[in-house]
C-alpha cells in the first residue's frame, strides 16, 4: 500500500522520532512522538476495552490539548471513525450528531458528562471524560492503567478515517466521510508543496474539532515529524511569546487582523518564521498587504472545505497574488463550469468550481440522494464555490453558490461588490447579500462594518461604487453594523444576516 494511502503509515514513519517533541503545550508540558505512541495505543486498548470495533464511530466533544490529538490517533490505530464536535455545540446539537452518526463512544469534557452521559445512553453510546488539561477524565484514568502495546488495526485506503459534520448554512449538517486516503495524501501533498520538515515548529492556535486545526495542521506536523507548539486559541501575548521558537503558523484571517492590530507585529518579531498560512475564509487583499508591509512575508492562502480538505494553494515559490487562491496542489483536478449545464468555461470566465482527485470524499454518511446530486458523471464533486481560473491556472473565488444574487434577472457576484467596499476609506469589512426585494426578485444589499471614529455614508458608498459598477450591481441599501456574525473559523454568516434583513424591503 502506498504511503499516501494510509494515515498510521504517517504514524509509524514517525516512531524513530522518539525522543523528538511532538507537541508542546502553552504551559510547558511536552508530549513527544513516543510518549504519542504509548499514549495512543492507552488510549486505544481503552477503546477496544469499550467494545469499539473497527469501523465504529467515536465522538468527540473535548477541549483542545495533547491527549485530544493522542486520541485521534488512538481512533485510527483501532479501526474507528473518529467524529470531532465544536465545543460549542449545545446538548440540543449534540442530540442531532450522536442520533445521526450512532457513535459506539462519546467523549467529552468532565464538566459536560452527566447530559452527555445521559443522551449518550438513549442513543446506546457509552460514554467518558477528558478534562482540557488531558490528564483528568474517565478516559485519562483508564488509560494511565492500560497497556502500552496495542497492535494496530490493518485499514485500507477506501475505509472511514472521520465523519467532519460541515457547518450547516442551509439545512442540517451533512456528515462528509473522509478515509484513509483523503486525508493521508493531503497530508502529503501539503508537506511537499509547503516545504514541512522535522525542523519545522508549528504555532497552533487553531481549534482541533475542525479540518484546519485536526487535518491541516496536525497531519501536515505528523507526515513531516515536526512539532507543534499547542496554544489554547489565539491570544496574541502568546503568539508573540513563542514565534521566535516557531518556524510556521496557519490561521484564519482574523488571526491576521487581530494580529495587525498589536504594535508588537514587525519584522524582528517574525524573523524566525519561514511560512504564515491562511484559509477557511477568504483573507482580504487589503490584510495580505498590510502583513506583507509590517512582517515582509506574504501570507500563503490555499482554498479547501470540509469534503475534501485542500484544494488549491498559492506556491511556496512565487508570486503569491492578494485575493487568489493559488492553483490546484499536484494530483488533484479543477475546473470551472455552467452551474446549471455542467458544461466547463474558458479561462477568466465565473462558474461552478469543481474538482477531483484522491483528496476528495466519497460521500455524505447515510445521505446517498445528497451524495449523488453532489457529483458528476465523471467523478468531479461540485463544491458549492463560484470561481474563475486565469490564464496560468491561479484560482480565484467569487462566492458560494448560494450567496450569489439574483437582482432584476442579472447574476450578482457578492465578491465584487465586497472588494470595491472594503477599499473604501473607513470600510474595515463588508458582506454582501441578497435579500426579498418586490420589483427586483432579490435586493443587493451591503452590511458595512467601519473603522472607530470614520464617517462612512451610505450616500458617499453608493456614490463611490456608482463610478466603478454597473447599476444593476449596485447596492439598494447600505449598513453600518458593530460586526459580522461569524462561525467558530471566522467566516462571515451571511445566512445569519439574511434572515435578519429579509424583511428591510418587504415590511
Amino acid at each position: 500500500m502506498a504511503m499516501t494511502d494510509d494515515l498510521l503509515s504517517l504514524f509509524r514513519a514517525a516512531k524513530p522520532l522518539s525522543d523528538k517533541p511532538f507537541i508542546v503545550s502553552a504551559g510547558g508540558r511536552v508530549l513527544t512522538y513516543g510518549g504519542l505512541d504509548a499514549l495512543s495505543a492507552r488510549q486505544a486498548n481503552v477503546l477496544v476495552e469499550l467494545g469499539v470495533a473497527p469501523g465504529d464511530r467515536v465522538a468527540v466533544q473535548v477541549e483542545k490539548s495533547a491527549e485530544a490529538i493522542a486520541l485521534y490517533i488512538a481512533c485510527l490505530r483501532a479501526g474507528a471513525v473518529y467524529l470531532p464536535l465544536n465545543t460549542a455545540y449545545t446538548l440540543a446539537e449534540l442530540d442531532y450528531f450522536i442520533g445521526d452518526a450512532e457513535p459506539r463512544l462519546v467523549v467529552c469534557a468532565p464538566e459536560r458528562a452527566e447530559g452527555v452521559a445521559e443522551l449518550a445512553a438513549r442513543h446506546g453510546a457509552a460514554a467518558l471524560t477528558l478534562g482540557v488539561d488531558g490528564l483528568t477524565g474517565s478516559l485519562a484514568t483508564r488509560a494511565a492503567k492500560a497497556s502500552a502495546a496495542f497492535a494496530d488495526v490493518a485499514r485500507g485506503p477506501g475505509d472511514l478515517a472521520a465523519i467532519l459534520y460541515t457547518s450547516g448554512t442551509t439545512g442540517r449538517s451533512k456528515g462528509a466521510m473522509l478515509t484513509q486516503r483523503n486525508l493521508a495524501s493531503n497530508a502529503v501533498a501539503l508537506r511537499d508543496a509547503w516545504r514541512f520538515t522535522t525542523d519545522d515548529v508549528l504555532l497552533h492556535a487553531l481549534p482541533i474539532f475542525h479540518t484546519h486545526g485536526l487535518f491541516v495542521a496536525s497531519n501536515v506536523v505528523l507526515a513531516a515529524g515536526a512539532t507543534m507548539i499547542f496554544l489554547p486559541r489565539l491570544d496574541p501575548d502568546q503568539v508573540f511569546r513563542f514565534l521566535p521558537q516557531a518556524t510556521a503558523m496557519m490561521g484564519v484571517p482574523t488571526f491576521y487582523t487581530r494580529l495587525l492590530q498589536d504594535p508588537r507585529l514587525n519584522r524582528e518579531a517574525t524573523a524566525h518564521v519561514r511560512l504564515f498560512v491562511s484559509g477557511s475564509a477568504p483573507l482580504l487583499a487589503d490584510t495580505h498587504r498590510q502583513w506583507s508591509e509590517r512582517t515582509g512575508h506574504a501570507v500563503l492562502e490555499r482554498y479547501g472545505m470540509t469534503e475534501t480538505n485542500i484544494n488549491t494553494s498559492n506556491p511556496y515559490d512565487g508570486d503569491r497574488v492578494p485575493g487568489l487562491v493559488g492553483p490546484p496542489l499536484p494530483g488533484i483536478e479543477l475546473r470551472v463550469t455552467d452551474p446549471e449545464t455542467g458544461r466547463p468555461l474558458a479561462a477568466g470566465e465565473i462558474g461552478m468550481i469543481e474538482v477531483r482527485g484522491p483528496n476528495v470524499f466519497p460521500g455524505y454518511w447515510r445521505m446517498p440522494d445528497k451524495t449523488a446530486a453532489e457529483f458528476r458523471a465523471d467523478g468531479f464533486f461540485i463544491t458549492g464555490d463560484l470561481g474563475t481560473i486565469d490564464a496560468r491556472g491561479y484560482v480565484q473565488i467569487v462566492g458560494r453558490g448560494k450567496d450569489l444574487v439574483i437582482s432584476g434577472g442579472y447574476n450578482v457576484y457578492p465578491k465584487e461588490i465586497e472588494t470595491e467596499l472594503d477599499a473604501l476609506p473607513g470600510v474595515v469589512e463588508s458582506a454582501v447579500i441578497g435579500v426579498p426585494h418586490p420589483d427586483f426578485g432579490e435586493g443587493v444589499t451591503a452590511v458595512l462594518t467601519v473603522r472607530p471614529g470614520a464617517e462612512v455614508s451610505e450616500a458617499d458608498v453608493l456614490a463611490s461604487l456608482k463610478q466603478r459598477l454597473a447599476n444593476y450591481k449596485l447596492p439598494k441599501r447600505v449598513l453600518v453594523v458593530d460586526e459580522l456574525p461569524r462561525n467558530a473559523m471566522g467566516k462571515v454568516q451571511k445566512n445569519l444576516l439574511r434572515d435578519a434583513y429579509r424583511d428591510l424591503y418587504t415590511g
